[in-house]
Formats: C-alpha cells, structure tokens, sequence
C-alpha cells in the first residue's frame, strides 16, 4: 500500500532517494469497520428490515475522530481503498467476512479546502450509484425536477465533468436520468419530448400515484414519491431525496444488490457547535439511508445520540443513535489480538502510534537502495517528542531533508516543536476555545473551574466544548480528569506562533498568574478535613513549575510547602531542574522548588547531596524568613545524619533561637544532639519539656532504649504513635511505629514480627529511607541468632552506606553485635565493635560501643563517655540478659564469654 510522496519527492534533488508513502498498520482500525460493516450486512438481510420505516433507530454509521494530524484522511483512503477490492488491501488486514456481498465504497471530502456542498455531496452518492448500469427512477425524476429549478440552462452533465464526477464514476448518471424520464413518461403515455416537459411528466406522475394507475405500480410501492414530487424542488426537499435513493436500493434484484459505503471525511468542516445548517442536511441523509453505511472521520465526536440538540438537528437522542450514544472507545494505533466495535459503541478515538509503529513509519518514509535513510537516532528522537502523532512525523521528515541540504543531520536538530501543529489544531476552534486551550497548556492536568480560571473567562463554556476535543484526554480517577495530548501541550508552549491572535510573553505571564491563583484558591477554600494530601501535592506539583518559570511571588506555595513538610511523607512535588545556563539560583520561587526537591531526594541521594543543595539555597537568602529556616533545620539533620554535629548544632541552635514553626522540631533536634554525644541526662531533660510539637514521646524512646529499658522504650514509641495518628501525620506514625518495632525486637521476636508487618503496612505510600532502614533492621533483630539473617544484613548495609545515612549504619552494626553476641562469636563482636569505633570517632554515637561491650559480656576497655541515666551496671545488666533471653529461646549456651 506505498503510493508516490510527491511532496517528498520535490523537496530533493537527490533521485536515489525513494520516497514512500508510508502507512502505518492500524489494523484494528480496520478490525472495527470489518465488525461494524458486518453487523450491517445480517441487519439489512434480515426480512424485518424495512427502509421506509422512518422511526426505527440507526446504528449504520461509525465515527473514528482524533487530533488534527492523527491519520485520519489517511485512514478514510486507505478504508476506501481497502472495501473497492482485496488487490487494494494492505494484507496484515486480513480477509473481510461479507464475502459475496457487493460493497460500493464512496467516500467525500467535507474539508473547506475541497469546496464541497450539500449539493455535491447528494450529487457524488448518486454518480456512484451509477455503476449499477441502470436508472433509479424514483430518485432521477426528483433529482431531474429539481435540477431544472436550481440550475434551469445548466448541463447536469458539465456541472459532473467539472467537478470530477465524471472522471471518478463514469458519464452515465445523465443518461441513467434521461432513461428513468423517458420510462416513466412512456408509462404515462405523455406525447413530447421529455426533456422539455419535466413539469408536466412530475405532475402527470403525482397524479397517477395518489390515483393508484396500474401503469405506475413500480413507482407506487414507494409511499413518499408524490409527496416529495410536490414539495417545493428547494435545497430543503434535496436533503430528503436520499430516502428515494435508499428505497430503490432496497428494489434491486438479489443478484445485484449492493452496499454503498460512504466515508465522510473531515467532517469537522461541515460546521460549528452554533450553526448546524450543513449537519442537519447531512444527518437526514444518514437517518433517510438506513441501508447504507456511514463512516465519519473528523476530529470531534459526533453529537447525535445527545438529547439536548433536539431542534438544532431533526433525529436526535440516544433512542434515535444508540451506538453514537455509547462513551467513545478508545484505540491507539498499537496492534491488539481482539476488535472493538460490532454491537458496542460507534464512536472511536484513533489513538497515537504506538513507539514501534513510529519508527517503523519513518524507516520506510526515506530510503536509498531499500535501506532507511534516517538513522536510527534520529528516528528514536523523533518518535520520543512527536507522542505518537503522524503529524510530527510527516513534518521532522520533511525537516530532515531541508536541513540534509547543507549538511548531516543530527539527533540534536529534532528536539523542535512545529508551529504547523498550532495551527492544525486552532483552525476549527472558536477565539474563547483558543484562548482556553493556551491558557491550560500551562497545567498538568485541569477540571472545568480550573480551566475556566486559568482563562480568566466569566463562563464555562468555552472549556466545557474544548474538552470534548480529542486533544483533550480524560482520567476518570485523576484529581483533575482532563489533560493535554502531550506533543500539542508542548508545541503550544514552545514553539513560534504566527496566528493572528498568538500570545505575548506579557500574555502568558497573566496566565500563569491567573493559573497560581486558580490552583491557590482550590486549596486554600478547600476545607480543612478536604485538604487531603492528593490536593496538596497536586497544588504543589503544578504551582511551583508556574512560580519558576515565570518569576511569580509564592504566596499560598509558601503555606502549602509548610503543609507539605508536616506530614513527613515526600513524595516527588518539585519539577525538574531547568538549565539556564547560569549556576546560581535566580528567584524566591526557583529556591523553593530547589528546596523541596532536595528534601523529597533526600530518600534517595546520599546526604551529602542533599546537604549541598540545601546549602545552596540558604547560602542564596532569596527565600523569606520563614522558609529560610526550613532550608536551615533540614541542612541541620543532614549534618546530623553525616555525623557533623557541630554544624549540626549550630543550625538547629538558630532555628530554635528563632522561635518560628520550626523552633520544638529544633529543641528536638538539640536533645537528638545531646544524646548523640552520650549525654542523657541533658537529652532527657529537653525531651520533658517538647510536648508534641517537639514530638517528646519518641524523642523519650530513642533515650530509653539504649539503656536497654525496652518495655519504656516501646510504650513511649506507642505513645508517640498514637499521637501522630490523631493529628493525621503519617510520616510521624509510621517511624515511631518502626522504632517501637526495633526495640522490641531485641526482647520478644514473636511480638516484633506483628509490628513490624504493621511498620510496613504504615509506610505504604511513603518515601521515608532512613524509616524503611530501621523497618529492616528490625527484622534483622527479630532473626537474631540465626544463619540466614547475615545475607539481610549484608544488603542492609550496602544500601545505608549509599544513602548516607550514618544513624542507621550504626544501629546496623549494634544489631550486628547482638546477633553474634547470642551465638556467642566473640571475636566476631570485637569485630563489630572495631568498626563502631571507626564510625563513632567524632563522639556521636560512642555509647553503642559500650552497649556492644554490655551484650557480650566484655569489659569496657577504656573509661565511657556516656552519662546514663541510671548506673552503666544497670545497662550492661539490661542488655545481657536480652542476649540470655534470647540464647535460651534459641537453645544456644547462656554462659558469659
């Protein structure tokens, strides 16, 4: 199925290039009209069928409908193509299953470009016809009528060789008409020439129907001749002579029945949402040919089957279509096993070309001794921006041979957008549509309010017919249902604009303000229990973008930022970093989206990234002061978890000194600091004092446990759990509930495993590495004692050691001593405890080496310095005799080393 590409072929000099027109399987495409067409076929077979019933509904067209440059005219040839004969059918379509049955295929082009009226298109059906080599006098004699009263001195047979009709379906349609004139007046026994008495032989004929002659039986059998006949031979009775046509079809012998199938293309062209006048013409064609089949190409749905353009159109309602009535199916071009279409819905969204379908496209556009001329880089370029869209591709193609002129081409040169595509997809919308779609190109996703804000519009309307575009896709379960087909949200965005009424840079800052505004309002008036996380991160996700990329003042970003970091969940709300070739940062907005980016990496970098981002943007002080002491707390805990705690200390001194939201997470912090450096008494006296705020309760727990003091320990984190659960913090829940399983661990496996599966269950949906690592050290832990848990333990560490995390690498290494403790390796704990001391040579974390020491029974070999709450005897007594408990759950020797 490759034809000539001329317009390829004259943009090179080169005549080795061969030029092909290439198209791309949309087998299931064709899968749908075999199915639909089919069902057609047992329908009209049937002997109930009648074509004159005018109230039976109709299920004889099916829609396909897409983006400007989705394939659709391509498709509409290819499908004529295919049901004229099997020698003209791509054959990875396969055989049709109406075998002996004739199909006449009849396709018109609707586009304002082919010129085509209503009159042509009644005009074009009747030509095909007459191929059948005989009149259809019922419908000739109406035609004839009317013909001498809209066209009196005109040539039918001129106006068809001058539109082409001529050339496409032979000279006989005039012939067939004079033929059907002269049977009839012969009939009537009318003296004359025929040609000059078109009047007196239709008023002849309408008398002898409504008197029943036996001479016009043939023509009596259809009930609305004379009725027709009398009306007034207007545009208005044109439209109704394809009844006419329908019924003779209905007449022919068995032996020379046929199918037409007219294919309607461009039917976007055929008019607006507000002047249907054209529509209502070609719908009573549709309605009045029952027998027919229809296929429409266009870009929109068709909007029959909808109750409310009763008036606007004479067959309307899902009683009167219900395959139109059906929600749209849709079909990317991707090759599938199975057919959608036959009894279902009859309107089909074409898809995108699947990435394989593109490349295979642009691989046989272009090609020298059978061999692609676009390398494969370029084409997994091109397929990558174009989202699937033919469009794109026709014109990189076209794009690689201009600049093939002058020199290679390179992947480089087809990162471009088409200022074409702006103009396919503009050229049918209304000026308030257009203001619409450029407007929500600036956003992800939107619903109607949001759109209609953006705008800056009074009324939904315009948004409201601009979703039902095929450009505009639908997710039912998003929390905005619409969003841009990707390819044309980018070009509208990026690429040149020539249209009369393109946007300015000050045109699109507005936008962007009214679209921040818009977000803003949804979640700053949303309720307070309504302010659920998706809304949140949604907001953020697409405001922040907005902020940056146009230098906008935070406003609501700021509180919302604020809501963000108190749930302690961080999932991804920042959009990626631009490069605009300058290093520093530029704008309050592009520090923040710096700020949260790094805080939400931080579960998947290693801290000494995010220290260095997060220093950057404190370094910057383009943030106001509230949000500048967020970057300084989180830069604090990121020294922290690096083991800088002088710098550490620092920071979380000023933010606590600066008595803003942050200042009891800062307190709390100090005492993190405190306890670190073994001084517990300090630590613990801070954490009375932090309420939740400072979150004390889990900030009592991670003093306790060292200590040993398990059963304190665990119900201080149950506390701190519960706590967070009523203020509807996640993140805080699901790591209290973590560290609660850890320390329970070491005392009770059988109880550690049922919290442990409960600190998963917690941390479903959360990015919280640091939480996930203690998760899995508890579990490590709870094994304690058994071979198969070192492998755990040994991806354990590979993974801490890549996030940097240096808290979690030495609780690791405790809970390492512990299991050799219980098998009793002695030499294997004095390894563990060598690697705490290479850890732990600031001072932080020192303790754990006397811990280690405790669990095995080994003296300390140099004096502490940890001041524990109570005696060091009490600890190492604590922490011995979980190691005996759980020798003796094991059944391994409990006697000391």
């Amino acid at each position: 199925m490759a034809g000539r590409d001329l317009r390829t072929l004259f943009s090179t000099n080169d005549r080795s290039l061969e030029a092909g027109e290439a198209f791309t399987n949309r087998q299931v495409q064709w899968e749908v009209v075999a199915a639909a067409l089919t069902e057609h076929l047992q329908r009209t077979a049937d002997a109930a069928f009648d074509v004159e019933d005018l109230e039976a509904p109709r299920n004889n067209v099916l829609v396909f409908h897409g983006v400007g440059g989705i394939g659709k005219t391509t498709l509409s040839r290819k499908l004529e193509a295919a049901l004229a004969g099997a020698e003209r059918r791509p054959t990875q379509w396969g055989e049709p299953t109406w075998a002996g049955e004739r199909i006449l295929p009849v396709r018109i082009d609707l586009s304002r470009s082919a010129g085509t009226d209503f009159e042509q298109v009644v005009l074009t059906v009747r030509a095909a016809l007459s191929t059948l080599g005989r009149p259809l006098p019922a419908f000739d004699v109406a035609l004839r009528r009317y013909w001498e009263h809209q066209h009196p001195g005109e040539s039918l047979e001129e106006y068809l060789r001058r539109g082409g009709l001529a050339g496409r379906f032979g000279k006989t349609m005039p012939q067939q008409l004079q033929s059907a004139m002269a049977d009839v007046a012969q009939a009537l026994a009318l003296p004359g020439t025929v040609g000059t008495a078109v009047g007196q032989l239709t008023g002849s004929l309408v008398r002898a129907l409504r008197e029943r002659r036996q001479t016009v039986r043939a023509l009596a059998g259809c009930a609305r001749l004379a009725d027709l006949l009398e009306a007034e031979p207007d545009l208005e009775a044109l439209s109704f002579y394809p009844h006419l046509l329908g019924w003779e079809l209905a007449q022919l012998p068995t032996g020379r029945r046929v199918t037409p199938v007219i294919l309607l293309d461009t039917f976007e062209d055929v008019g607006d949402r507000t002047h249907r006048d054209l529509e209502r013409l070609i719908q009573r064609v549709v309605w009045l040919m029952p027998n027919a089949f229809f296929i429409v190409t266009g870009r929109s749905r068709l909007q029959w089957a909808d109750s409310h353009l009763q008036g606007q159109l004479d067959y309307t309602g899902p009683a009167a279509w219900p395959g139109l009535a059906a929600p749209a199916t849709s079909i990317p071009a991707a090759r599938r096993t199975q057919p959608a279409g036959g009894g279902g819905g009859r309107q089909v969204l074409i898809g995108d070309f699947s990435p394989e379908d593109c490349d295979d496209y642009l691989a046989r556009r272009l090609s020298v001794e059978g061999r692609p001329l676009i390398s494969e880089e370029i084409r997994h370029v091109i397929t990558a921006r174009s989202h699937g869209l033919p469009l794109y591709l026709d014109l990189s193609v076209l794009r690689y041979l201009e600049i093939r002129r002058t020199r290679r081409p390179t992947p480089a040169d087809f990162d471009h957008d088409f200022g074409a595509l702006i103009a396919r997809t503009l050229s049918d919308l209304t000026p308030d549509e257009r203001h619409v779609l450029r407007s929500i190109s600036l956003l992800d996703a939107f619903d109607l309010p949001l759109a209609t804000a953006t705008a800056g519009l009074p009324h939904q309307a315009a948004a409201q017919r601009l979703v039902e575009r095929p450009f505009v896709r639908e997710n039912p379960f998003g929390l905005w249902p619409y969003y841009l087909h990707g390819l044309i949200r980018s070009t509208i965005r990026s690429a040149d604009d020539a249209s009369d009424d393109r946007w300015s840079a000050h045109d699109w800052k507005h936008a962007a303000e009214r679209a921040l505004a818009a977000l803003g309002a949804q979640w700053t008036t949303a309720e307070p229990t309504g302010r659920d996380r998706l809304l949140l991160v949604g907001c953020l996700r697409q405001g922040l973008p907005l902020a940056r990329d146009f230098h906008l003042d935070l406003g609501w970003l700021a509180d919302a930022a604020w809501a963000y970091v108190s749930d302690s969940v961080w999932e991804p709300v920042a959009p990626p970093t631009r490069h605009t070739g300058t290093t520093g940062l530029q704008s309050a907005a592009e520090a923040l989206v710096e700020l949260l980016a790094a805080l939400a990496r931080r579960q998947h970098e290693h801290r000494s990234v995010t220290a260095s981002r997060l220093a950057k943007v404190t370094d910057s002080r383009l943030l106001p002061a509230s949000l500048q002491e967020m970057g300084v707390y989180y830069l604090a805990k990121a020294q922290r978890d690096l083991g800088d705690s002088e710098a550490s200390r620092r920071g979380m001194q000023a933010v606590a000194d600066g008595g803003g939201r942050l200042a009891p997470a800062a307190r709390r912090g100090l005492a993190h600091l405190a306890r670190l450096a073994g001084d517990f008494p300090h630590a613990y006296a801070t954490a009375r004092t932090l309420g939740w705020a400072g979150r004390q309760h889990r900030v009592e727990g991670d003093i306790l446990w060292p200590h040993g003091d398990i059963n304190r320990a665990a119900a201080a984190y149950s506390a701190a759990r519960d706590q967070a659960e009523q203020h509807g913090i996640a993140g805080e829940r699901a790591t209290s509930q973590a560290q609660r399983a850890l320390v329970l661990a070491f005392a009770d496996p059988f109880t550690a495993a049922d919290e442990i599966h409960l600190a998963e269950q917690l941390l479903t949906g959360l990015d919280l590495r640091a939480t996930g690592f203690t998760v899995r050290t508890a579990a490590f832990v709870r094994d304690a004692g058994t071979l198969h848990s070192l492998a755990a333990a040994r991806a354990l560490r590979i993974d801490i050691r890549e996030s940097g995390v240096a808290a979690s690498e030495a609780v690791l290494e405790l809970a390492l001593a512990f299991h050799h403790a219980v098998l009793g390796e002695s030499d294997k704990v004095r390894a563990v405890i060598g690697r705490l001391q290479e850890q732990t040579r600031t001072g932080d974390y020192a303790y754990y080496i006397d811990i280690a020491h405790f669990m095995a029974g080994f003296p300390l070999a140099e004096a502490s310095t940890a001041r524990w709450l109570d005696s060091a005897e009490d600890v190492r007594a604590r922490w011995r005799q979980l190691v005996h408990t759980r020798q003796a759950a094991l059944g391994h020797p409990t006697a000391d080393t």
